[in-house]
């Protein structure tokens, strides 16, 4: 009998220290979510959606037509504003045709730009953290150098276009008001389309032709595909000897029996707490219940190498918020690091059963 109670105490010993040892040199969480960055798509205009280009789940490029809102109304403003602008031209003994072709001409370089400049910031993100080859972010480079251009010239033919009116045309108070009615008119109409901001998916499509669309409210979501990650929660205890670049090992829920490597990108400086603090108010410490603290656990961000952006092509499905467990290696220890990857793949077979 003490034989047994003895072995029991060795056993509980070791299997002490080895989780004490474990949890800094190859701490485990299952509490870990796929993340992207989901964009609500929200229209600059109101009015009827008139068409729906995409279905629920399609995967879009960057530039692809979403939605159509009815464009009469704003077609009807535009055609009223270059009115109003022609008749103040005359007023002063001016022709507006000029005036308005450049007018149009930098409303579409202005929106060129701003789609242009919305895509390269994207690829410049990624290639600061090496996941896109820095030949494609020269051509994002490029691409946007030639939009400027595009803008500026734009600005300066405007420029010339108004000149051309003389200096006393140009300057008029109802020139300069109907110039500015007929750019809003110009920025409008280009509104009427809804444009996927870049690469992704449509997710939890609600709306079909008919559906009134307010401005300022959300009508899809739109999942950005350029940039997967996954998103590990830790305890603090964990997090001490982790730095970036750490080797992990991650099983999807999605993807049961596959044990798939990754590197740590990043972690996050804070978290949330019950009891934060309010400006103008004593400190707050956050609540605690038992003999033992809860742990707090801080968001790591893990990256796929391979991985870092969804392509159809891909033998890895991605789905947002999906589960994962993750296992870090933080040591040269050989013995933890083989009974960690001996773990973690046990743990990929289990998932098939949940």
């Amino acid at each position: 009998m003490r034989k047994t109670i003895w072995s029991t105490l060795a056993v509980i010993l070791i299997f002490l220290i080895w989780y004490l040892a474990a949890d800094r040199q190859t701490p485990f969480t299952g509490n870990a979510r796929v993340k992207a960055i989901a964009t609500q798509i929200v229209p600059q205009v109101t009015g009827t959606v008139t068409e729906v280009l995409v279905e629920n789940g399609q995967i879009v490029e960057a530039g692809d037509v979403l939605v159509r809102i009815d464009r009469r109304p704003y077609e009807i403003a535009k055609s009223k504003a270059e009115a109003d602008l022609e008749s103040a031209t005359q007023d002063v003994g001016a022709s507006s045709a000029e005036v308005s072709a450049a007018q149009a001409k930098l409303a579409r370089a202005q929106s060129d730009l701003d789609t242009i400049r919305i895509q390269s910031e994207r690829v410049f993100a990624l290639e600061k953290k090496g996941l896109v080859p820095i030949s494609q972010a020269d051509n994002a480079r490029g691409q946007l150098a030639e939009s400027v251009a595009n803008f500026e010239n734009a600005q300066a033919d405007l420029e010339k276009a108004k000149q051309r009116l003389g200096s006393e045309g140009s300057e008029n108070p109802k020139i300069q008001r109907a110039l500015a009615a007929l750019a809003e008119a110009e920025l409008d109409l280009e509104w009427t389309e809804l444009r996927a901001p870049a690469t992704g998916v449509v997710s939890n499509l609600l709306i079909a032709p008919g559906t009134y669309a307010r401005s300022g409210q959300d009508l899809l979501t739109f999942l950005d595909a350029t940039d997967i990650w996954i998103e590990a929660y830790f305890t603090e205890n964990n997090l001490g000897r982790t730095k970036i670049g750490s080797t992990v090992e991650v099983v999807l829920d999605m993807h049961p029996g596959r044990v798939l490597p990754g590197v740590i990108e990043s972690f996050s400086a804070a978290v949330s707490v019950s009891g934060g603090d309010v400006a103008g108010d004593l400190a707050s410490a956050p609540s605690t219940k038992g003999f033992l603290r809860e742990p707090e656990r801080f968001p790591v961000r893990i990256v796929l190498p391979g991985y870092e952006a969804g392509n159809a092509e891909d033998d890895l499905r991605f789905q947002l918020n999906g589960q994962a467990d993750v296992i870090m290696y933080l040591g040269d220890n050989g013995l933890l690091n083989m009974v960690g990857r001996a773990y973690i793949r046990l743990v990929s077979i289990m998932t098939y059963a949940y």
